[in-house]
């Protein structure tokens, strides 16, 4: 029995869909805490993206962990292919510079089925970093933002309440 997290069996995963994803890191080893790191992983991401139909929404680099909001461009932008080769792509960098690997098997995945639940997401995602204490705010996070969205959008994105965050 597999120890990855389930897709929906009745949904392709082909399309024009939203999807919030989390990646974990091997061992939970708190690796994305520099910005060559983060850097690195960014761009074998963005360079999956694009080969796979997908728009960089949101990201945020947590140090042991990885969430992204993603947006398929395409009707055959695939998220399991997408995941697969982002995943593969970020690992064999990794493992280049470090001879360690960077995930763990599997990743967890949320259809967004609206505007708002992207909105919802998005902000979650941006204020992570400020529910684990690791800024005061979400703007102050570096090793987050978008492939996407311009700087007055994250703005929008990043001025929530706090009672918002958690």
């Amino acid at each position: 029995m597999s120890n990855r997290p389930p897709r929906l069996a009745a949904f392709s995963y082909v399309g024009f869909y939203r999807y919030s994803l989390t990646f974990c890191v091997a061992a939970r080893r708190e690796v994305f805490t520099n910005e060559p790191v983060v850097n690195s992983t960014l761009d074998q991401i963005s360079i999956a993206a694009s080969a796979w139909g997908f728009a960089i929404l949101a990201y945020c680099f947590m140090p042991d962990h990885l969430h992204l909001v993603v947006e398929g461009q395409t009707n055959s932008a695939d998220l399991v292919r997408f995941a697969k080769a982002a995943k593969q792509r970020t690992g064999f960098r990794y493992h280049q510079d470090t001879g360690d690997s960077l995930w763990q098997k599997g990743y967890f995945d949320h259809v967004l089925r609206d505007e708002q639940a992207l909105i919802d997401v998005a902000r979650y995602v941006f204020a992570n970093p400020v529910r684990k204490g690791l800024c005061d705010e979400p703007r102050e996070y570096p090793y987050s933002g978008s492939l996407v969205w311009s700087k007055e959008q994250l703005e929008e994105l990043w001025s929530i309440e706090k009672s918002d965050w958690d």
